[in-house]
């Protein structure tokens, strides 16, 4: 079998083969094998689409390559293999110890496991006394030895709860139902397992570049290589239909290209020489030779699926606080079985108490919930960074913006230039532009703009740049000292005076533009007046916050207050600061903490970092600053702020869906117990209802993942 690496992350390796090869037998003996290796932590076969999953250490990468490459098919190992796997179900834990342990590839979920658990119940009558009764209790022995160790280790959770039911049936005699019971739990942790491990591949693959082999130009000639093997500089040919497999610049061709995965953009985007493009991204229309600088999990696209592989680390209280109450739960059923015993003298009764456990679903549907709202969040460009993350959006009372780039425009325009002190036009502009293209903050990138515009050569005269985190940049050009930013920064900070240019800057101001101010030596040289048009959605987004609950919604800026006041009006924004230093927007976002509020910040420069990470939940939008989008917990991956309003109504469904998901759980099992009790239901049914809830409120919990994709302002209707 011929396999071919098509995603290559760090410890992860994804490879493809013919799906036609890969039948049950193959999927049983190639887990198998990739398992017994050592250095190999978990596998994974997919027979509809041939897919092979390996994770490993990412030090060992050549090894598991090798593994993969030398793997031949042997019947009589996959026989041998089912035949293991038909007479013990094994018994799934959450981490990829378990996994590993018990070689359960997620393809078996499929037919072929099925037709396991079918076949196990469909032979067992058939089946001698004797055997039936040696088969339930080897198959009791794995759920018996995880709950001894959670003792050992000083634990009552519900691997003992399980544990104790299952080996209260054995000490009566009831072989039968200790082996409904086993295979009522592992069919249960079985199906549980696939799904949280399918809504967490999902998530990450939904942005997966998928792409097996591109066309390099090497002089004159392209030739057709693996994608492993291209390096950082090479010439990749991307033509009509294909997607882009790197990050890189265009070097030749003209084209059309779909940013929808990056940008959120449906219409397709024009890139010509000299543009950058991104990994996962598609080429309608044209052909594109791109010079590489991104490859493989260094592209932006995988970036984006790491930190959506590792985001469970960030978890959210939700999360904590439903594994510690079912923890907590554990010891009530064993008080309340040992109650019963005494009350009744029936162990059957007492074994009914122990089969009916709130644990488990509890721990297993708030996880999920969380990870499909995490995966729709994507599927929509709202790029959430963790769990924790969506039980804040759903909780803040309190939404800060700020507002050049953020509540305006990412692309401002320089509408004025204005001399002063015997300086020209062309000169404020030029020495403007040559400090301000070393930054990524949408004013910034305005005045380069402008100067590229009117063709003017702004040349590196200058030396080292220093950005002042106070809306400001200087630098000495020439022999002099050269500063550029807000008023607040030249005029008050750096001493530059206005004198009698002042009434002047007051009279721009006041038609509401924000004011750069251009210095050399203490004098001013000039103004550039900025012209920041409001985004389009700005003031529904803000009306949309507020019946979403937020009660508060404030706006803080470092211009000028004429500028401010004009833009919240607008904005439909009752609150607001101007002259707002970087600082002192951390500060305002910890005041309002302090008052008892949960807070959302919104930002997209690198002087609004200090504010996204003192909030309760940072947001920045896709063309923000990379320092900004780097601490955000949250990205809109499309720059629009029509993204907040969906981030805010999907967190908000998610944590009504975990709230929704723990009454069912309470009510049902309550129900199943109150029939054991009262000798309405026999243990094993009690086993197969309760089992049967769980994998109910887990899919419930997944319910929009497992539905159609909704656009960006659908959402789940649960409300």
């Amino acid at each position: 079998m011929d396999f071919a690496v098509v995603h290559d992350l760090p410890g992860r390796l994804r490879f493809r083969t013919d799906p036609a090869c890969v039948t049950v037998e193959v999927v049983h003996d190639l887990t198998g094998v990739l398992l017994a290796d050592e250095v190999i932590v978990d596998a994974r076969v997919n027979a509809v689409t041939g897919s092979v999953l390996v994770l490993f250490s990412p030090a060992d990468r050549d090894k598991v390559l090798a593994a993969v490459d030398g793997y031949r098919f042997d019947a009589d190992r996959a026989v041998a293999r089912m035949a293991s796997l038909m007479t013990h179900v094994p018994a799934v834990g959450a981490g990829a110890g378990a996994h590993h342990g018990h070689g359960l590839a997620v393809a078996e979920v499929g037919p072929a496991g099925l037709l396991r658990f079918a076949g196990y119940f469909l032979l067992r009558p058939l089946l001698p006394s004797f055997v039936r009764m040696a088969m339930a209790i080897y198959r009791s022995l794995p759920f018996l030895a995880r709950g001894l160790a959670a003792l050992w280790h000083g634990r009552l959770n519900v691997d003992v709860l399980d544990a104790a039911a299952i080996g209260l049936s054995l000490a009566r005699g009831d072989f039968r139902a200790a082996s409904n019971i086993t295979l009522m739990f592992a069919a249960s942790e079985y199906l549980q397992h696939w799904t949280r491990e399918k809504s967490r591949e999902s998530l990450a693959e939904s942005l997966a570049v998928d792409v097996d082999a591109v066309w390099v130009r090497r002089g004159d000639v392209q030739y057709h290589v693996p994608l492993v093997e291209l390096q950082t500089g090479e010439i990749v040919v991307v033509r009509s239909g294909s997607s882009i497999p790197v990050d890189g610049v265009v070097v030749d061709g003209d084209a059309t290209v779909n940013e929808t995965l990056m940008t959120g953009e449906a219409i397709a985007v024009a890139r010509r020489v000299g543009s950058s493009v991104y990994a996962g991204t598609v080429v309608e229309d044209g052909r594109l030779d791109i010079r590489v600088t991104s490859v493989g999990a260094e592209t932006r696209v995988n970036a984006i699926v790491r930190f959506i592989e590792e985001s469970e680390s960030r978890r959210s209280i939700a999360e904590s606080r439903a594994e510690a109450l079912a923890d907590r739960i554990v010891p009530y059923s064993f008080l309340l079985s040992a109650l019963v015993l005494l009350l009744t003298r029936s162990v059957y009764r007492a074994t009914s108490v122990l089969l009916v456990d709130y644990s488990c679903a509890i721990r297993l549907s708030t996880p999920l919930a969380v990870l499909t709202a995490m995966r729709e969040g994507a599927q929509n460009d709202v790029l959430i960074k963790g769990g924790r993350y969506i039980e804040a959006l759903a909780a803040a009372d309190v939404v800060v913006f700020d507002k050049t780039g953020t509540l305006t425009m990412a692309k401002p325009s320089v509408a004025h230039v204005i001399p002063l002190n015997g300086y020209s036009r062309e000169d404020v502009l030029c020495i403007a532009a040559c400090l301000e293209e070393h930054f990524p903050h949408p004013v910034a990138r305005a005045v380069v703009r402008q100067a590229e515009e009117e063709g003017l050569d702004h040349q590196e005269e200058h030396t080292e740049v220093e950005y002042v985190v106070a809306h400001g940049i200087a630098s000495r050009l020439r022999g002099k000292r050269v500063l550029v930013g807000s008023a607040h920064f030249v005029h008050e900070d750096e001493q530059v005076p206005a004198g009698e240019h002042q009434a002047l800057i007051s009279e721009w101001a006041h038609k509401g533009y924000s004011i750069l101010h251009l210095a050399m030596d203490q004098q001013l040289v000039g103004i550039l007046c900025i012209e920041d048009p409001l985004r389009s959605e700005t003031p529904q987004v803000v009306m949309a916050l507020r019946s979403l609950g937020v009660k508060r919604i404030l706006m803080l800026t470092g211009d000028a207050t004429s500028t401010a006041e004009a833009v919240a009006e607008a904005s439909g924004i009752e609150e607001w600061q101007a002259g707002v230093l970087p600082v002192d927007k951390a500060d305002v976002i910890r005041r309002l903490q302090a008052e008892g509020h949960s807070v959302i910040m919104v930002g997209d420069g690198i002087n609004d970092s200090p504010a996204l990470s003192a909030a309760d939940v940072g947001v920045s939008l896709r063309y923000g600053a990379d320092l900004a989008r780097e601490v955000a917990d949250v990205v809109l991956a499309g720059n629009n702020l029509n993204e907040l309003v969906f981030a805010r109504h999907l967190a908000q469904t998610a944590l009504h869906r975990v709230h929704r998901n723990f009454q069912t759980i309470i009510g049902l099992n309550t129900g199943y117990l109150g029939l054991g009790l009262a000798g309405r239901l026999q243990p094993s049914a009690l086993a197969l209802l309760h089992n049967l809830t769980t994998v109910g409120v887990a899919l419930n919990a997944m319910r929009p993942m497992l539905a159609a994709p909704r656009d960006a302002q659908g959402g789940d209707s649960d409300h």
